[in-house]
């Protein structure tokens, strides 16, 4: 597999599009406005205590709190258990240090822990741990052994905290992950002196995004990273000469006229990626339906019959939405709850082929997930770890119309609570005349098409009726004034 990370860089937006054999697989906005704040550490005030759900709410200074449950407090090594309760561990005011481990989505606040790690290339410090561990996706046992005993030797001469191996360290010199854990060891003290010196609010931010996916991002398939900004290109040659070398010769610097996302068709991928509706190349399509609650994707043939019997097309269709559908939950970093609605299949083979396709599709997704099984009613039910936005709640808002419901009151719905508030204003108030201010396609249907039951209700009350249409209320907005 062929990998290209593009970053597009503006003084108020980075954007960064990881491309897989050439088509966009992965999206990541940071703005500067809205920094991401995974990763950073805040001492923070508790503001308050839930004993009931075993969670503590934590003032970190940005103006949301955030939540600290009882499986992320440390106090003097101790994390509360069943016997001792977080009551007996925190107190409303008490000052603590915190990382942030999830950033706000939505109405929620960010999640916080009090376990500390602190990031590199090749190594996670753990300062309040002793224990040293190895990533889960390092397989090969002999490379296990070696990487634990380079940390061994390290931790013999006297250097306090615990390390995790991070996948990169695989087949990594001893000489470049001692250094990487000489570097976390004087990037904590700094810490811990910042530690000692800020009463509220933030101690250390973690990397700017395109050094951090420098980091965390780059692997052996990666073949180039083009950046279009010559500042930022040689911030990030300066930081890998420094601590990845191996990268150095994938950094290019775009000096194209158009602009670069342009070239490789992203910024149509990105307006796509924003519709309900995602079309498939059978014919078929998907409609994407994102609440707080969870998401929903339904499958449909569309104006796909195929060539064979009724299964047969189901079953590609399905196949392909596997496909589509995982890209797509990377693509808008889809989070939480997913439930995917596929077409019934009756062969019991066909829906362990779909499942299985869906699971290759999902094996390259950095985000951790799980996959059910498929039920009677066709429906998947899978999990993928949310950190930070989703590309819609980044780049949109909920409509000011509708409020995001995505459904609006007809002008006849809104005529009949009209004629309702008048009469209602009408046995509550004495008035000679009544103003109607409302959008101009209710008007409109109050003069005509619901002309009739206007002059019966004027002649009701008593009361002349008289009508403006105001450009700037929209269909579900009225006003009735007295005169």
């Amino acid at each position: 597999m062929s990998d290209e990370i593009l970053i597009n860089i503006t003084p108020p937006e980075t954007r960064v599009a990881v491309l897989e054999n050439g088509v966009l697989q992965e999206l990541i906005i940071e703005r500067q406005r809205k920094r991401d704040i995974v990763g950073n550490v805040y001492r923070g005030e508790v503001c308050r205590i839930m004993p009931g759900i075993q969670a503590a709410f934590v003032d970190i200074g940005i103006g949301r709190a955030g939540f600290l449950h009882a499986s992320d407090v440390l106090v003097s090594g101790e994390t509360p258990s069943d016997e001792k309760g977080i009551e007996r561990f925190l107190q409303q005011g008490q000052k603590v240090v915190v990382q942030v481990l999830k950033a706000p989505i939505g109405t929620k606040g960010p999640r916080l822990t009090m376990s500390l790690s602190i990031p590199s290339r090749y190594q996670v410090f753990l300062p309040y741990s002793e224990k040293l561990a190895l990533s889960q996706q390092l397989e090969g046992e002999i490379e296990r052994e070696r990487l634990l005993a380079c940390m061994e030797v390290f931790k013999e001469q006297g250097y306090s905290g615990g390390y995790i191996a991070r996948t990169a360290s695989e087949g990594v010199e001893e000489a470049s992950i001692r250094a990487d854990m000489l570097f976390l060891n004087k990037l904590w003290e700094e810490i811990s002196l910042q530690i000692g010196e800020v009463s509220l609010g933030l101690i250390y931010e973690d990397l700017p995004l395109a050094l951090r996916i420098l980091r965390d991002w780059y692997q052996t398939s990666v073949t180039k990273i083009v950046i279009d900004s010559r500042t930022n290109f040689e911030r990030m040659v300066d930081f890998s000469q420094k601590f990845m070398p191996e990268v150095e010769g994938l950094l290019e610097l775009y000096r194209g006229h158009r602009p670069l996302f342009d070239m490789y068709s992203i910024e149509s991928e990105i307006k796509a990626a924003l519709e309900r509706k995602v079309p498939l190349k059978s014919g078929g399509h998907l409609v994407f339906d994102q609440t707080e609650a969870m998401t929903t994707v339904d499958v449909n043939t569309g104006s796909y019959l195929g060539r064979g019997n009724q299964e047969q097309t189901v079953f590609k269709t399905n196949m392909e939405a596997a496909q589509v559908t995982a890209r797509q939950l990377r693509l808008r970093n889809l989070g939480g709850i997913i439930i995917i609605d596929f077409i019934d299949m009756q062969d019991d083979g066909h829906k362990v082929a779909v499942l299985n396709a869906l699971e290759k599709a999902m094996s390259n997704d950095h985000a951790k997930y799980t996959i059910s099984s498929v039920s009677e009613l066709g429906l998947v039910e899978m999990t993928r770890m949310r950190t930070r936005e989703s590309l819609e709640r980044v780049m949109c808002e909920p409509c000011p119309i509708c409020s995001g419901s995505g459904m609006v009151r007809t002008p006849e719905t809104t005529c009949y609570e009209i004629f309702r508030e008048i009469i209602r204003d009408a046995r509550q108030y004495e008035a000679k005349e009544l103003l109607v201010l409302a959008s101009n396609a209710v008007v409109e249907m109050l003069l005509d098409e619901e002309s009739t039951t206007l002059a019966d209700l004027e002649s009701f009350v008593g009361i002349r009726i008289r009508f403006r249409a105001e450009n700037e209320y929209t269909q579900e907005q009225y006003d009735v004034v007295l005169v």
